[in-house]
């Protein structure tokens, strides 16, 4: 089974967006130091980016190799102490923003699995920089769920709001102050998200499609090492 997380936002022009993606997010600067004598200042995307020191900066395109590099040397170090290069903090914080539980250590395993970069840039839809190119570099983990009683958990989850009442749920957030959004689970069988790619043609994988009338964003192609994909590369 593959578990994603199912997220619904709320745009400027109130319209709801609801994808499902990996579980994960943006990679933390420890020490921009280093980074800096590489691109100078370091320019975020967000207010929210720069608090939160997230790693999604502003680049010129002259820059790319030498932050592609920047990143694969020290994302590859479980220890590094520029770029945050493990898992946990991020699935410990989507657990709970998604199934609102406390995620601990002994109940679930991990393995890396590599990088998957995106050289060509692409418009982002991000609603802080949206349309800006934008070029990635994801660092894949496998993570496995050991614990018993959190799989009913998310299985239980994966059944409790349809697209329409979580894009209420977010539109509710947003008339109460918050940030439009809403959270939760989606579960489906590995097999079939593999079978829905590989049925496409190679030049058109790279989209969002439809599963079990759920929208499936296109990073989840970034986990799905089967799939060839033009626009990755795999390191």
């Amino acid at each position: 089974m593959l578990a994603l997380e199912r997220k619904a936002t709320v745009s400027k022009d109130r319209s709801v967006r609801i994808r499902a993606q990996p579980f994960g997010g943006g990679v933390r600067i420890l020490d921009q130091a280093h980074l800096q004598t590489i691109i100078g200042q370091v320019r975020f995307d967000s207010e929210r980016s720069e608090r939160e020191a997230d790693f999604r900066i502003l680049i010129s395109p002259s820059k790319w190799e030498l932050v592609r590099q920047y990143s694969l040397r020290h994302l590859a170090d479980a220890n590094d102490m520029e770029l945050e290069s493990l898992p946990h903090r991020e699935l410990v914080e989507e657990f709970a923003e998604t199934l609102g539980v406390g995620l601990q250590p002994h109940q679930y395993t991990f393995r890396p699995t590599g990088f998957v970069i995106e050289n060509q840039p692409v418009p982002t839809d991000n609603v802080n920089v949206q349309r800006r190119p934008t070029v990635r570099v994801y660092r894949t983990f496998e993570v496995e769920i050991i614990d018993t009683a959190l799989c009913r958990t998310m299985l239980s989850a994966n059944q409790l709001y349809s697209d329409e009442e979580l894009a209420r749920l977010a539109l509710g957030d947003s008339r109460n102050g918050g940030r439009g959004r809403a959270n939760s689970i989606l579960i489906l069988p590995l097999n079939l998200v593999l079978e829905s790619y590989l049925a496409l043609p190679l030049d058109l994988r790279h989209q969002k499609i439809v599963i079990e009338n759920h929208k499936i964003d296109e990073s989840v192609l970034a986990i799905l090492s089967e799939v060839d994909v033009p626009e990755y590369e795999r390191a």
